[in-house]
């Protein structure tokens, strides 16, 4: 009699995992950006550790009760052994020390079961003798792209080691101590008005395309981990880490970003690049660039970094690009369950959380451009949960020459704006709203100051 070899599993880690959480509900941060409940090979682990996911999700407290209440409310208490059996799992793991290790347990066997899957589904497209050659190969190399893309979760990447892969050598960066009040965007007149980027906030950076969001806001990254020493999250969703640093370097060298760009730049620009890369090497920037990431997974790897590096400010790039949670087709939903989100991270790790935000077309079907709060993309729920709302507008942007300018102004009066970018405080939660002028330098996408501040409203 031939016996039928299961597929690679550990139903001991399994345990360990769910038994872990049990003692230490804390602790599901460490494990919830790579280990989804389909990694378990018993389905009753599956049910319990989606119940923990769950309460993860809704920021609600994880332990043997909670965990039995939520699978009672699923109809999977008895199923799974009931109360008895989760005791059973509290009984055999006395600590949650070595979570981080059973899980990579359970996540490696899972990914070999799928490469099992994908062999079998392989087999049968070869088997498939009438289809094209071509055909089948790209079906196969589909299947197998699935299983890596599965495993290949990304995570936060130190700037060192961005700026190591573009000069072929290793940076290295300093942990930071002492925390800081309260962090500086470093441009005097948005500081005197905010009194810095305060913790717990959270900030919306807004505008339409190509007025200089991601620019301003990686400026503030910049200025508060070189001159603050500051430990910055930053999670792009739509620029790949190269183009991050790129940007960073182009403008910590004053150098054309299309010249970093391309690699193409003088013996003079070079030394300047050189010289950048020494001081963006010492800044505790840490980059994710992984894309559509769920703020569940966000949650997971800011606090994972608050807890190895003590985070002091947490950028998005941008709100629109984050997948809700839920799987409704109601965006307007779901850009609200991620501001909330957003804003409870802002809480739980004590650092304010800034988002770059996407404006509505409605600016530009007005007369004046400038943009309002009613402009904020998909719902209200972005202006109600945010502390902050900046708006960046420049005029240049719809007047893009001088002789434009005239038609509609008054020269004398009124002199063409330059490289002149309005930051609106469109809403300050504890403070006074206004306007303050910054100077816009498009060749390395710098921001300064303009050394012009408008009385607040």
């Amino acid at each position: 009699m031939i016996r039928e070899e299961l597929p690679p599993h550990d139903v001991e880690a399994e345990k360990a995992v769910i038994g872990s959480l049990l003692v230490d509900g804390e602790a599901m941060f460490k494990v919830a950006t790579f280990l989804e409940p389909e990694a378990f090979f018993t389905q009753e682990h599956q049910w319990i550790y989606n119940a923990c996911f769950g309460l993860y999700q809704r920021n609600e407290g994880l332990n043997q009760i909670t965990i039995a209440h939520e699978l009672a409310k699923r109809g999977k208490l008895e199923e799974t052994g009931g109360a008895a059996y989760l005791s059973h799992l509290v009984s055999i793991v006395p600590t949650s020390l070595h979570l981080e290790y059973y899980a990579q347990i359970v996540s490696r066997l899972s990914v070999m079961r799928r490469l099992i899957s994908a062999g079998s589904q392989i087999t049968a497209i070869g088997y498939q003798t009438d289809a094209e050659v071509d055909a089948s190969i790209s079906k196969a190399e589909d299947v197998l792209f699935k299983v890596r893309q599965k495993k290949s979760q990304q995570d936060f990447v130190p700037i060192s080691q961005v700026l190591g892969q573009y000069f072929e050598e290793i940076g290295s960066v300093e942990s930071q101590i002492e925390e800081i009040p309260h962090i500086l965007t470093n441009f005097a007149a948005l500081d005197n008005f905010l009194g810095g980027l305060q913790r717990s906030d959270l900030i919306i950076l807004a505008a339409r395309p190509s007025l200089g969001k991601t620019s301003l806001a990686l400026n503030v990254a910049r200025n508060a981990a070189i001159n603050q020493k500051a430990c910055v999250a930053l999670f792009s969703l739509e620029m790949s880490q190269q183009a991050i640093v790129q940007r960073l370097l182009a403008n910590e060298a004053n150098v054309d970003s299309s010249h970093v760009r391309r690699g193409d730049y003088t013996e003079k620009e070079e030394r300047e690049i050189m010289e950048a890369s020494g001081i963006l090497s010492e800044a505790l920037i840490y980059i994710d660039d992984s894309p559509q990431i769920r703020p569940a997974e966000m949650r997971g790897k800011a606090r994972r970094l608050h807890f190895e590096r003590n985070v002091d400010l947490v950028i998005v790039d941008y709100l629109q690009l984050i997948r809700g949670d839920s799987r409704g087709d109601n965006r307007v939903q779901e850009v609200s369950e991620i501001t909330r989100a957003l804003k409870a991270l802002a809480r739980e790790i004590n650092a304010p959380v800034l988002a770059v935000s996407q404006l509505s077309r409605a600016t530009e079907w007005r007369a004046s451009h400038r943009p309002q709060l009613a402009d904020l993309r998909d719902s209200g729920s972005i202006e109600q949960d945010a502390d902050v709302v900046l708006f960046i507008y420049r005029d240049e942007v719809y007047y893009p020459t001088e002789e434009a300018w005239k038609k509609d102004h008054d020269i004398e009066k009124e002199p063409y704006p330059k490289g002149i970018a309005d930051i609106i405080i469109a809403k300050h939660r504890n403070g006074p709203t206004g306007e303050v002028k910054l100077r816009f330098h498009a060749r390395t996408a710098k921001f300064k100051d303009a050394g012009i501040e408008l009385s607040p409203d």
